[in-house]
């Protein structure tokens, strides 16, 4: 049996899955992930400012032109679409084999894959509101304002996007959910992370369920708890899975 065909199988006799990714499984949508040789944190920009400098609480209320320049330029990939990996992950919540998605991304594939049950640990870049009278507004406003800086159609206020910067902390109800979820897991299915971000990475821990499954390119620190290890790409090894289950 290989290692995919006893992912299906621990699939199929499984009933609380919690699937918990990062970056890496939305690179195969053309989304760039952060630590990568050709990650965000090693792209070029315009201004003198470090991309982990740019994307942090302080930097955006000081230069709030210089963020959103580097924001809607590298950070918004619109044409991205759900990868087989996204596809696969609804398809199991459909079938009431998954329970939750807990992602660190913040760019929407999943429920664009039709996923429902999804913990967005870092936010979202479709949603945003006035940091003055709290308006809602969507990515279209954001990316289709008159100014770089988005100002809210009700008070003028400064809109931000509803995403975690550095120095802001993770929301508690998401957190409470996430680890919730965990907790109560039959099966984890870990892909496209690192697992080093923290207090993200930390989640897993809370697992007390029997299998442990990670899909991951590059080693990690969690690779010696993992009950099954794939290193191949995670869009082909989901797209496998869905067809052995089909």
């Amino acid at each position: 049996m290989t290692k995919i065909e006893q992912l299906a199988a621990w699939v199929q006799e499984s009933q609380r899955i919690v699937f918990f990714g990062g970056a890496g499984i939305s690179t195969e949508s053309g989304i760039p992930d952060f630590r990568s040789a050709a990650g965000i944190y090693q792209m070029e920009t315009a201004s003198p400012y470090a991309p982990e400098e740019i994307l942090s609480r302080p930097f955006f209320n000081r230069h709030p032109e210089v963020f959103y320049d580097f924001y809607k330029t590298k950070m918004i990939h619109s044409e991205a679409r759900p990868n087989p990996a996204h596809l696969c992950l609804a398809k199991l919540e459909q079938a009431g084999k998954l329970t939750h998605i807990i992602t660190q991304n913040i760019d929407g594939l999943h429920q664009m894959a039709g996923s429902r049950n999804v913990l967005e640990l870092h936010g979202s870049i479709h949603r945003n509101y006035c940091m003055d009278c709290r308006q809602s507004h969507s990515l279209d406003e954001v990316m289709q304002s008159a100014s770089i800086v988005p100002v809210c159609h009700n008070c003028r206020g400064v809109v931000k996007p509803d995403v975690v910067l550095y120095g802001e902390n993770l929301d508690n109800q998401v957190l409470s959910e996430s680890i919730q979820a965990i907790a109560s897991a039959d099966m984890l299915l870990i892909g496209g992370t690192s697992l080093t971000v923290q207090p993200a990475a930390h989640l897993v821990t809370y697992f007390n369920g029997d299998r442990t499954v990670l899909l991951s390119a590059s080693p990690t620190a969690y690779d010696q708890h993992a009950d099954l290890l794939i290193t191949d790409p995670i869009g082909a090894v989901m797209e496998e899975v869905s067809r052995l289950l089909s």
